[in-house]
């Protein structure tokens, strides 16, 4: 049977078959993204598209907070981070000011980039 929407297909099959790490990058990748289009929309004045984006991005930062492991120290300070950036999230859209946008998007796209990096370093050194 042919998948109807191959995009959708493909990360579903994605998803299933990524390791813990993996599954973490895919999460901060789509943050990044979802952030990216509640930007573009709130410069559109699309209020309703970026707050459904907004929510997207408030999503996948409680389950970044839910799925830590706090047998480690590290967690917890990637809790409060976590939630200063949801914080801010909420911020923005009280205040509407872009900066602040921009702040949770470069966070997005630096621990994006980040965790690329350490997972091909992990990976490489396995092999």
């Amino acid at each position: 049977m042919i998948a109807p929407n191959y995009k959708e297909q493909y990360l579903k099959t994605k998803v299933e078959t990524a390791s813990p790490g993996d599954l973490t990058l895919l999460l901060y990748e789509e943050l990044y993204r979802k952030l990216n289009m509640a930007k573009m929309f709130f410069n559109q004045n699309d209020h309703e598209a970026m707050l459904d984006k907004i929510h997207g991005a408030r999503s996948i930062f409680y389950e970044l907070i839910v799925t830590l492991n706090f047998d480690y120290e590290i967690s917890n300070q990637l809790k409060e981070l976590y939630e200063y950036y949801l914080r801010r999230i909420n911020e923005f859209t009280v205040r509407k000011q872009e900066e602040i946008l921009i702040e949770v998007i470069d966070f997005a796209r630096d621990y994006a980039e980040t965790w690329k990096k350490a997972l091909h370093i992990v990976k490489s050194s396995r092999g």
